[in-house]
């Protein structure tokens, strides 16, 4: 029987984990709740489990029974990594299995990923004694800006099964860009890396009709915000994009009094290494510069946040040959640029080969155009595509240890 056949048995298992995990979404690093619900879906399979010292994370190894499977010599192994943290997010769906948690809400899909990895492990363990070497599966806390993917590999995931990973495979639903079913992927850049801007403004208060006694840190903050915007479009190619996005500009309390101080939090996205060491040194350098032309202090802290997700061209084309026997051409997207969101998957292909699977699960028939993007509050992902999420997990990490397996 296909693997694809095998899942499928499984949906209605899937489908009622993920919603499970959607009604109580919890966020960071701190997960007690989703590493119980993962901990009870992995009971009884024959896996090595190890918990997260410093998160809730989980990591289980399951190891292979084919020739070379019981060998003392290395063994070749995989990592197949799922995410499983929501966002603070106040959702507004509708769905029957609304959160139940407020102000939070599994916005961008971490509760399928987490639930087709699961169902791979099923998948997986049912066909061990066809598997060459061993698989890492790591759920993983804490992506939505937590850095949880850090505190895994400092804890030892990319070594779990003894041996570093050869090959990393991510995967990541999009509520929106492609439609329904349809598997995305691009070798190199695939997304962009991310860092943070955090400004004070340090002016002197005064009354709002003697602006000249002051030193009013809200016009000098508003022209930082027109000169960033500038500075990027004079500064860097326009071929090798830079975004820069202010997010936040709050100053002041009453419309007649000059306030202290004038704060702008910004995200800047890179596609490059060059842009965004060139970012690093230019945005101070240009803000201090306007601060000091208006007689005032400037604070600034630029925040190194993800790097960019490189996809190995090699595991690329792996992915897209499992994906196209299982599926059929049709289901397969190759991007040609990037996405511009960014990644803690970065810090794991940054270590070891690998690469990041994107999956449609707009809604069957929505127009992927219109349909509201991760992270909104009308974000909504189809579980239609949990079987087939969880088979390609399973193949990939089948047919990438069957090509790394010693021969018999």
């Amino acid at each position: 029987m296909p693997i694809t056949a095998d899942a499928k048995d499984l949906q209605e298992d899937l489908v009622r984990l993920r919603h499970d995990l959607h009604r109580r979404p919890e966020i960071g690093l701190q997960l007690p709740r989703t590493q119980e619900k993962v901990l009870q879906a992995l009971d009884g399979l024959p896996l090595e489990i190890t918990l997260g010292k410093d998160t809730t994370s989980v990591t289980a190894v399951l190891r292979g029974g084919h020739p070379g499977g019981e060998s003392s010599g290395p063994r070749p192994a995989v990592l197949l990594r799922a995410d499983m943290d929501g966002l603070p997010v106040q959702e507004k769906t509708g769905v029957d299995f609304t959160s139940q948690a407020d102000g939070a809400m599994h916005a961008c899909g971490h509760d399928l990923h987490t639930s087709m990895l699961a169902g791979a492990a099923t998948l997986l363990a049912e066909k061990r004694h066809l598997l060459g070497g061993d698989v890492v599966l790591m759920f993983q806390p804490g992506e939505e800006g937590f850095d949880g993917a850090s505190h895994m590999i400092r804890e030892g995931v990319l070594d779990a099964a003894g041996t570093r990973v050869q090959a990393a495979y991510g995967m990541h639903v999009f509520s929106s860009l492609e439609p329904h079913g349809t598997f995305c992927t691009k070798p190199g850049v695939m997304l962009s890396a991310s860092d943070g801007l955090e400004v004070t403004v340090l002016g002197a208060g005064g009354h709002g009709s003697a602006p000249h006694s002051a030193k009013d840190p809200v016009t000098v903050a508003a022209e930082m915000v027109t000169a960033l915007q500038v500075m990027v479009t004079r500064q860097f190619n326009m071929f090798d994009p830079v975004v820069l996005s202010v997010g936040v500009l709050h100053a002041g309390t009453k419309r007649n009094v000059i306030p202290e101080t004038a704060r702008i939090e910004a995200t800047i996205r890179t596609f490059s290494e060059t842009s965004r060491l060139k970012m690093m040194d230019t945005v101070p350098r240009l803000l201090n510069g306007i601060a000091a032309a208006h007689g005032v202090e400037v604070a600034v802290d630029y925040l190194q946040e993800y790097p960019l997700t490189i996809t190995s061209e090699d595991e690329t084309h792996t992915a897209e040959k499992v994906i196209t026997e299982l599926f059929g051409e049709r289901r397969l997207s190759r991007w040609a640029t990037p996405l511009s969101g960014s990644e803690d998957f970065s810090r794991v292909l940054a270590e070891v080969p690998g690469t990041f699977v994107g999956l449609s699960a707009v809604a069957p028939g929505a127009d992927p155009a219109t349909s509201p993007f991760n992270h909104s509050p009308y974000a909504t992902f189809d579980d239609g595509v949990l079987a087939d999420g969880a088979a390609l997990y399973a193949e990939l990490a089948m047919s990438r240890l069957g090509a790394l397996a010693p021969a018999a």
